[in-house]
C-alpha cells in the first residue's frame, strides 16, 4: 500500500476520533469520516501495547495493510478511517482477520458493495 493512502498526522487522526462515527466488534473498531475533497481514501492503524511485543504488533499491522490493499478497489474514495486493533486479534489467522475486517468495513459503509 502506497504511503499516500496513510494518515500520519495526529491532528487528522484526532479529528476522525472526534467525529465519533464508529462501528466495531470484539476484534476491531473502525472510526470513519467523509472528506469531500479527497482524491482517494486514507487510513491509519492503531494498535496498543497490550497486543503483545513489537514483533507481534508489526505482524498484525503488515497483515492489515495487505488486507486493505486487496480491498482498495472497493473502498470509497472520499473516506478517511482509523482501524483500532484490539488484543483479541492475536487469536485470528490471516483469513479470519480478512473476513472480520471485510465484514466490518461493509457495516460501516466504507466499501462500494455495502449499498446492496
Amino acid at each position: 500500500m502506497k504511503k499516500r493512502y496513510r494518515i500520519k498526522k495526529s491532528s487528522e487522526i484526532d479529528a476522525i476520533f472526534k467525529e465519533k462515527n464508529v462501528k466495531g466488534d470484539s476484534y476491531f473498531a473502525v472510526y470513519h469520516k467523509t472528506d469531500e475533497q479527497a482524491e482517494h481514501f486514507r487510513f491509519a492503524l492503531s494498535i496498543g501495547r497490550k497486543y503483545g511485543n513489537a514483533v507481534a504488533r508489526n505482524l498484525a499491522k503488515r497483515r492489515l495493510r495487505m488486507i486493505i490493499q486487496e480491498l482498495h478497489t472497493t473502498i470509497l474514495k472520499n473516506k478517511l478511517f482509523v482501524v483500532v486493533v484490539k488484543p483479541t486479534v492475536s487469536e485470528l489467522s490471516f483469513e479470519d482477520m480478512r473476513t472480520k475486517l471485510t465484514v466490518l468495513l461493509k457495516k460501516t459503509k466504507l466499501t462500494e458493495n455495502a449499498h446492496e
